[in-house]
């Protein structure tokens, strides 16, 4: 009875742990990534990739 009671202690502990990295990584008002370093890896800066495709294909011709 007693080891029962002490793996449902440390599943609700590993659940509530997962649960709020989830809440975290969706809902967080930080930028960035979950990672926690500050940067902004996470972020997709949608004019730069079209300035670097143009580059590209200017290069090619």
């Amino acid at each position: 009875m007693v080891q029962e009671i002490i793996i449902f202690i440390v599943f609700a502990l590993a659940a509530g742990y997962m649960l709020r990295q989830g809440y975290k990584s969706f809902f967080s008002k930080e930028t960035g990534c979950a990672k926690g370093c500050g940067g902004a890896c996470s972020t997709i800066d949608l004019a730069k990739i079209q300035r670097e495709m143009e580059a590209k294909k200017i290069s090619v011709k």
